[in-house]
């Protein structure tokens, strides 16, 4: 077993040689014979434990058991206690993802505090077959159907460095550790749930293996070839992905100036065969399923329509899929000042404001770093104030006589529903609205022969917005 060990290690995980390596032990035979392994193979190493509180005094006797074990071996301890199950009242997660998400934040932080390498963890063969057979039922794409991979990156928090997850224990079935702990008289703590049968896991590791094991002897050796074949078409897969997303995800110009995020998109009829498949693909990463990428391939479901994902949001316009990180809406920054009407003001880039005076039609903003639109101060009753838009608001649009609703306003210019999610209103102390910002002022406030007073008006861009 320990050259074995040793090999493994060498081929596959030559990181576990090169720093402190973060084991993860429960107490159970898996993760006591991984610790065993580590000290025989003279691994540097640290031991951690998760007590979850969810199996009563069994939990605390795991932890305890774990805490001498690394005592024995003179190793460092870290022990953490969760509530999990408030936990997952609070977050809707189910048991199994609240747990998973807690311990590897908790490893992350532990390998950042003490300068671990990475954690490693138990998994053996049979534990990859088992995820692969409960990827294949529950429903996946190829990703999930290559099994547990050796060494991998785990995210724990959208800005965070991805936590580095090992596998030594993948060249070993469950009967090679079973022969192992007995072979070496190794004490470990048996975690009763493990028998128990309210679990798919547990089901297919006491039910469906048993069967596949009688039909066929050697369907270890075979699943875990298919899993490696599976895998190299994987990476062959990916590639061509790679190539697809460098097409087809381009940067989206937004019409709206003070858009506060960067926005991407995918023009629809540039999609290739199988057309579901690949915007699947290209989309999961932003946290879409395949059921709502369905329903944006479906046009008479989609247009009007905005898709969330825990991180973005998308839409189908004019023949593309538009894609944004869902951020909470946040009034642009505001500055203004009052100048006399007969000073060479430029309220746009290049253009002094008396330049504006009588103007009729137009008006829409260029899309610069920095937008400034002049008013008649006289007009306004301050203070200004800048707030998002909402249903039933009205303004009369430069240029026009009669007023318009600015929701119509903005379907008119074409603007995403995204888009129309950022903008924001101008409007003074009695909320009139003054200014669709970015887009177009009233014509009530215009600059005309009798302004006296011009009131200079600048809103932060996309730029401002992210800082």
């Amino acid at each position: 077993m320990l050259s074995r060990f040793d090999d493994y290690i060498a081929t596959h995980l030559p990181l576990l040689r090169e720093g402190k390596v973060l084991l993860a032990v429960s107490g159970g035979r898996d993760s006591v014979a991984m610790t065993r392994l580590a000290s025989e193979a003279r691994l540097s190493f640290a031991i951690a434990h998760c007590n979850f509180h969810l199996r009563g005094d069994d939990s605390d006797r795991d932890q305890h058991f774990v805490a001498g074990l690394a005592a024995s071996l003179g190793v460092a301890f870290h022990t953490v206690d969760f509530d999990t199950r408030a936990v997952v009242a609070a977050s809707g997660e189910s048991v199994e993802e609240a747990a998973r998400r807690l311990r590897y934040s908790w490893f992350a932080s532990l390998c950042s505090e003490h300068g671990y390498r990475l954690v490693a963890t138990a998994h053996h063969r049979d534990d990859s077959v088992e995820t692969f057979f409960l990827n294949l039922f529950r429903g996946t794409g190829i990703a999930g159907l290559h099994g547990i991979r050796p060494l991998t990156e785990h995210a724990v928090a959208p800005d965070a460095t991805p936590l580095l997850v090992a596998r030594p224990m993948l060249c070993f079935t469950r009967a090679d550790i079973d022969r192992y702990v007995a072979d070496n008289h190794l004490v470990f703590v048996e975690d009763r749930t493990n028998r128990q049968l309210d679990a798919r896991r547990n089901q297919i590791r006491q039910c469906l293996m048993p069967l596949l094991h009688q039909m066929y002897p050697s369907v270890d050796d075979t699943m875990a070839a298919n899993i490696e074949r599976l895998h190299d078409a994987e990476m062959l897969y990916n590639d061509r992905l790679a190539e697809l997303r460098t097409q087809l995800v381009v940067p989206y110009r937004a019409k709206l100036p003070t858009m506060p995020v960067a926005m991407q998109s995918i023009r629809l009829a540039d999609l290739p065969e199988p057309r579901a498949t690949i915007l699947f693909e290209l989309l999961r990463h932003y946290g879409f399923n395949a059921a709502a990428v369905a329903s944006m391939l479906a046009d008479t479901d989609a247009c009007g329509r905005l898709f969330q994902s825990p991180s973005h949001v998308a839409e189908v316009h004019n023949g593309m899929l538009l894609l944004a990180p869902a951020i909470a809406t946040k009034p642009p920054s505001l500055t203004f000042d009052i100048v006399a009407a007969g000073a060479d003001v430029s309220c746009r880039k290049g253009r002094p404001c008396r330049q504006e005076v009588d103007k009729k039609g137009g008006g829409d903003i260029d899309n610069d770093d920095s937008m400034t639109e002049c008013l008649d101060a006289d007009l306004l009753q301050q203070p200004l104030s800048l707030r998002p838009w909402r249903d039933g608001d009205r303004f009369r649009p430069l240029g026009m006589h009669g007023s318009r609703l600015v929701s119509d306003f903005l379907k008119d210019s074409r603007l995403s529903l995204i888009e129309r999610r950022h903008v924001h209103l101008l409007v003074d102390a009695d909320d009139t609205p003054l200014w669709v910002v970015g887009l177009r002022i009233d014509d009530r406030f215009r600059l005309t022969a009798s302004t006296t007073s011009v009131l200079r008006v600048t809103v932060g861009t996309r730029k401002d917005c992210q800082n």
